[in-house]
């Protein structure tokens, strides 16, 4: 039965609704751009926000994304990883810290054991998508929130403020640029992952930064910033659809990455990916 108790519902611009599942050990499910309505949503980056639930199993994912939909909940029955393939996209993979990466090692030998089969690959499209964020998000963001936040800087954090205030400095031209090279980027993404079921990588590469620190010591706060935002990231730039698994390894959630409006195949493979990892 859908019990709507461990239900919350997130905004996943770059990744605020898979990383509290990642470390809270939930399921977090990232729906793609447009495939449900952003009504109602404090909006940061339009064209890219998006909404989607955070649950204890995906199961209950599945319904929520029924109820919000309005659609039938997929079809979960029989899901199976038997002769699913899957791109295990690097370094966004290997570069990560210790016991993430220990994890999503885990992960992908028991996950292997129950029949999927996995490919690794650089994407040079990814990596110049990635390159794009600074003008892609800053920029709109600014754009949307300039009028607010001249009139009142002091409430907003100050590295937060900060990131705001850097899309001034990006031209209209940029922003069009920009937009015209991801599209390019998605494209070639697509084309190239066509053959998988999915892409997978751990859903952040570090754990936890400390709360204290993050306040006190500003190298630390950019580099776990970006660090923690880097995978998620790589979703909302391709508009894929994704969803974070709880791994067995506290804090070490397992993502997979669908093309858009794929959200049905996308959540019997993790229904399917839950059964071998919980």
């Amino acid at each position: 039965a859908f019990d709507l108790a461990p239900l919350a519902i997130g905004s996943d611009t770059g990744g605020s609704v898979r990383v509290p599942a990642a470390w809270n050990e939930l399921v977090g499910l990232k729906t793609s751009h447009g495939r449900l309505s952003n009504e109602g949503v404090v909006p940061l980056c339009a064209r890219f926000d998006t909404v989607g639930p955070l649950c204890r199993g995906v199961e209950d994912a599945a319904e929520s994304f029924a109820i919000m939909s309005g659609e039938a909940a997929p079809d979960l029955t029989d899901a199976s990883l038997s002769s699913a393939r899957f791109l295990i996209l690097d370094p966004y993979a290997s570069d990560v810290r210790d016991a993430p990466g220990a994890a999503f090692e885990a992960a992908l030998s028991s996950l292997s054991k129950a029949g999927a089969r996995f490919e690794r690959s650089a994407r040079a499209d990814v990596d110049a998508a990635m390159d794009l964020a600074p003008i892609l998000f800053s920029a709109e963001a600014y754009g949307t929130w300039k009028e607010v936040i001249a009139a009142a800087p002091d409430k907003m954090f100050a590295r937060i403020l900060a990131r705001f205030r850097s899309g001034a400095a990006f031209s209209a031209s940029d922003y069009v640029a920009a937009w015209q090279r991801l599209d390019q980027a998605r494209a070639a993404f697509a084309e190239q992952t066509a053959a998988f079921d999915a892409v997978v990588l751990p859903t952040t590469p570090n754990l936890p930064p400390n709360r204290d620190r993050l306040l006190s010591d500003d190298a630390y706060y950019v580099t776990e910033n970006l660090m923690t935002l880097r995978n998620t990231r790589v979703g909302n730039l391709m508009g894929s659809c994704g969803v974070s698994l709880p791994t067995p390894s506290p804090s070490c959630g397992f993502m997979m990455l669908c093309p858009p409006a794929a959200e049905r195949r996308l959540l019997r493979l993790a229904k399917a990916a839950e059964a071998v990892l919980t």
